[in-house]
């Protein structure tokens, strides 16, 4: 108990201490145990949108989830009607409440064989025509269907006969009619059973769910009362059942990540059931594929938060260090009492220990909830910096979250500890002699840590560039190649070795200053450039801290903002413009064949293949309402031909034809700058002089020896050859991209790299861009596809709304906005520019406080330095000045090693971004990009921050009294 009171009287003396060291533990479980909570919250929201979206692409429900079982004569009637039952009880009892979720639909259909069906009034009805029709029936089908004509059909037998429904199409296939009546004939009937045709119905409403198959589906089915079907021919047999279906509709938008793994264990069950009672089964499920590769997703997402908070977690880490180490300079001579009096190292350190626990319970306790309120940062980040009023996430705090807190507070535990063992060597006679000189290496310098962490950065710098060059000799993608996640730990590791490095040396250049204009020198200054030449190891922890959280700081900064305008320039890059679309173009082609199966024995007209050799005419539609629509400032005609041949020669090959004006082009089509020789608009005035004037690719004038001034033919099917004349030659253009792509891609799913690059092969891309009146003048008139470039103000729903109102007829449509902010909503980039954001807030707010709380301290302990000098004449103007210098020199150094290293890191490791990229894909180029507002802001920051701090130890000079300074020293 005397323990725990010295203790708590030790915290309560150093209480801005403890307090600093207690915000750091805070933060510090808060960003840990935010990456469990973001991950669940994100995958949440990707499921949802994942389901969404495989709905719009399938045209069908994502819920569903469709079983059934074909009877075949493998088992005996009463043995099947008895496994049907079960399989019903089995169904709605144990596999529907397995899934956990709400059911709106659980429909069982049943079906017989087909019979043949022969009309009992033969005067009314074509008797010579055959009718093959299953007795089908779909539990509650009453609710969900429209009647067309007639009724519903009755739960029972009316006058003996049984009534049933048909769909339209079944209607016209049977050549049946609505009031009739008709009755089974076939042998293996046991009875014959009448049947009459009551109605027509169809779907009540074409989005309901309710409905696995479509309507013509049925077209061959009478469909009747279920309740009949179960009594008649589930139970008594009197036909034989053949087939029967239990179908469920899962509502998809209330499932959690533990969903998937019932989802997937119900499916297995159910397999497994069915398999093990019905010789043939089918289970089927669309969504079943979207989420078993969510653990894929999840582990990814997990390895990406992690990595990109490592520098972050380091710069904490070193924020913990520093504190923990400030508090134990200033209790080292109680430590050296201790020791000399018989304590034992165990019994103080176990003292320590007591204290983080206290203080590390007190974080675990509150940095869940930190966590929670950052994750909700996370998602409402649109960019770097950038915040958008977002649907919230789905965030609450899980099992996992207080777990990862326990790992950070027992590893910020540890951290905080290290000191107490460095201090534990020390004796009150060392001690003092430590204090007396502050000039000797520290622990980073003395065993080269510095070294050893720029070697291991190096080395990782090395691997990344290795594997770049891999990938692009072997025609790899990161799918091919294992992402090492230690990759992401070395822009880490080499800002703290950089900032080591160079603090190794500032020393010197502090005394080199010093010994240049000692002559000539101010007292003030003197006196500074002696104070941080000679004590260079009680400044280095607050420098160090400093460039570390500056460099970390822009380097996250540099990061976000490459990755965001990498992954925006692809996208406009490979649209080419806002909006891409095509229009419905009139043709005199034939109508497609319907498919007659002719078996190879009758030969074909020889007007069928004359019409199939016939050139089509295309009839251009109006292009003027285009450039009429609003919204649009520019609008450019853009034909495009992907395999069109071309001769230089006497060789051949395929490339892609572009034809353009250059006009509309130049102001329509999206290029980034620096990506020609020239810039984009001098190809298009150089293209402009000559009709016939054509820009080839690099990758066509290098392979086929091109050069300016070299006539080439280019032509297609169907079109004669034309000449066209070499201008110029690109590396890039707008929609086009240059990257070799690789062919027999399953042969390229083998174990090795190797086994890769020689099972793919290589074919470079080529391009033809010339005028497109010439290519319709002088080869043929065909259609192409219409760019849009959109006012700034412009949202795509206004110009789809005029589309519509003005009945423009559109084939296809690609807009480059809706897939950028489709990218931005994408949780790998929500990640990185969320823990990047916050990254560079925690960066400049421990700074913040590590700054204020060093030099307050700093100051606290020199009060009887600058109490002695004002005694000797020294005037508060000077001491003031002192301070300014002796911050340049210190934390004005730190800020300028961290801007320098952040600037170099960021050049050196932005690029490894891209192995989280697509490769082959990423056009144009991956470029590291700074934004100057960042800099800006850290430029303010690193300002305020200082003149905030001189502010507060300027006040704190101002109140110090001569008097009680000297008695202070007697003391």
């Amino acid at each position: 108990m005397a323990i725990l009171v010295m203790i708590m009287r030790k915290m309560i003396k150093n209480k801005w201490l403890e307090f600093s060291l207690l915000l750091g533990l805070i933060i510090s479980v808060g960003l840990v145990s935010s990456m469990p909570i973001y991950t669940s919250a994100i995958l949440q929201r990707l499921l949802v949108k994942d389901l969404e979206l495989l709905q719009t692409n399938s045209q069908q429900y994502s819920g569903i989830f469709w079983s059934s079982v074909y009877l075949t004569g493998e088992i005996s009637p009463e043995e099947s009607k008895q496994a049907i039952i079960n399989a019903d009880a089995y169904m709605s009892q144990s596999i529907a409440p397995a899934f956990q979720l709400p059911i709106p639909n659980l429909v069982t259909e049943r079906s017989t064989d087909s019979w043949n069906l022969v009309p009992i009034d033969a005067n009314k009805i074509d008797n010579k025509v055959s009718r093959r029709a299953d007795i089908t029936a779909l539990s509650g089908m009453d609710e969900h269907v429209r009647i067309v004509d007639g009724k519903l059909p009755s739960a029972a037998p009316v006058d003996g006969v049984v009534e049933a429904v048909v769909v339209d199409q079944g209607l016209s296939l049977l050549k049946m009619v609505v009031g009739q009546e008709y009755v089974i004939e076939d042998d293996t009937a046991k009875t014959p059973i009448k049947f009459k045709i009551v109605g027509v119905v169809d779907r009540k409403t074409y989005d309901d769910v309710y409905w696995y198959n479509p309507m013509s589906s049925y077209k061959a089915s009478l469909l009747v009362s279920y309740d009949w079907f179960e009594q008649t021919i589930t139970q008594k047999q009197q036909l034989m059942l053949r087939f029967s279906s239990w179908y469920m509709t899962v509502d998809y938008s209330r499932m959690k990540l533990d969903s998937i793994e019932r989802f997937i264990q119900t499916h297995q069950r159910t397999e497994n059931y069915l398999g093990n009672h019905f010789p043939n089964i089918s289970v089927k499920a669309p969504a079943l594929k979207t989420l078993t590769g969510y653990y894929a997703k999840e582990e990814k997402l997990r390895m990406m938060l992690w990595s990109l908070n490592v520098p972050v977690m380091i710069m904490l880490a070193y924020y913990l260090f520093m504190v923990s180490n400030l508090i134990i300079d200033r209790q080292k001579t109680e430590i050296a009492v201790l020791r000399s009096r018989g304590a034992s190292r165990l019994q103080i350190v176990l003292g320590y220990v007591v204290e983080g626990v206290m203080l590390g319970a007190i974080a675990l306790l509150f940095g869940p909830f930190v966590g929670l309120s950052l994750t909700k940062v996370l998602g409402a980040s649109n960019g770097f910096l950038e915040f958008v009023q977002r649907a919230t996430l789905d965030v609450k705090l899980n099992q996992e979250a207080f777990q990862y807190g326990l790992y950070a507070v027992l590893c910020s535990v540890l951290m905080t500890l290290l000191p107490v063992l460095f201090a534990m060597k020390a004796t009150i006679v060392g001690h003092k002699q430590q204090m007396a000189r502050q000039s000797g290496l520290s622990f980073w310098h003395k065993y080269g840590v510095d070294i050893v962490l720029l070697a291991i950065s190096m080395y990782g710098l090395y691997t990344f560039r290795r594997r770049m060059s891999d990938m692009q000799a072997l025609g790899l993608d990161t799918t091919d190649l294992q992402m090492d996640p230690l990759l992401f730990l070395v822009p880490a590791l080499f800002v703290l070795g950089a900032s080591f490095l160079l603090l190794r040396i500032y020393p010197y250049l502090v005394r080199l200053l010093y010994r240049l204009g000692r002559r000539w020198w101010p007292p003030s200054l003197y006196s500074t450039l002696l104070q941080v030449g000679r004590s260079t190891t009680q400044y280095q922890a607050i420098m160090v801290f400093l460039s570390v959280t500056l460099a970390t700081g822009l380097f996250s900064a540099s990061a976000a903002r490459t990755i965001n305008k990498n992954a925006g320039e692809k996208i406009m890059y490979s649209n080419g413009a806002d909006i891409t679309m095509q229009m419905k173009w009139e043709d005199d082609a034939p109508p497609p064949s319907m498919g007659g199966d002719y078996g190879g024995s009758e030969p074909v007209a020889e007007e069928s293949l004359a019409a199939a050799k016939k050139k089509v005419q295309f009839s251009e539609p109006p292009f003027l309402p285009l450039t009429q629509l609003n919204g649009v400032e520019q609008a450019a005609k853009v034909f495009t031909k992907k395999e069109a041949g071309f001769t230089v020669g006497k060789e051949r090959g395929t490339a892609t034809l572009m034809g353009i004006d250059t006009d509309d082009f130049g102001r329509t089509a999206w290029m980034r700058n620096g990506l020609l020789d020239h810039h984009f608009y001098d190809y298009l005035n150089l293209l402009a002089v000559n009709p016939a004037a054509v820009l080839v690719s690099r990758t066509m004038a290098d392979q086929y020896s091109l050069k300016v001034g070299d006539p080439i033919y280019a032509s297609w099917s169907g079109v004669e050859s034309t000449m066209f004349q070499v201008f110029g030659i690109v590396d890039y253009w707008p929609s086009w991209n240059p990257n070799p792509l690789f062919t027999d891609r399953a042969a390229a799913s083998s174990s090795s790299a190797s086994s890769n690059a020689k099972n793919k092969k290589v074919k470079d891309p080529m391009l033809i861009v010339g005028h497109l009146s010439y290519i319709q003048n002088n080869m043929a008139l065909e259609p192409y596809e219409v760019w849009l470039k959109l006012k700034p103000e412009t949202k795509s729903q206004e110009l789809y709304q005029t589309l519509e109102d003005k009945q423009i007829p559109i084939t296809k449509l690609v807009d480059a906005k809706q897939d950028l902010i489709r990218s931005k909503n994408d949780p790998f980039l929500l990640a990185i520019n969320g823990v990047m954001t916050l990254g560079f807030i925690i960066s400049i707010v421990i700074s913040f406080c590590g700054f204020l709380l060093y030099w307050v301290l700093s100051l606290s302990g020199r009060v009887l330095q600058f109490g002695i000098l004002r005694a000797m004449g020294v005037s508060f103007r000077q001491l003031i000045l002192m301070l300014v210098g002796e911050q340049l020199l210190t934390s004005g150094a730190a800020v300028a090693i961290g801007l320098l290293t952040g600037q170099l890191t960021s050049r050196l490791f932005v690029p490894m971004f891209q192995l989280s990229m697509q490769t082959s894909s990423q056009v144009p180029p991956f470029q590291v990009t700074f934004d100057p507002r960042d800099q800006i802001q850290l430029y303010i920051i690193v300002t305020v921050m200082l003149s905030m701090g001189l502010l507060i130890l300027g006040t704190m000079l101002s109140r110090i009294k001569i008097h009680q300074a000297v008695k202070l020293g007697e003391d």
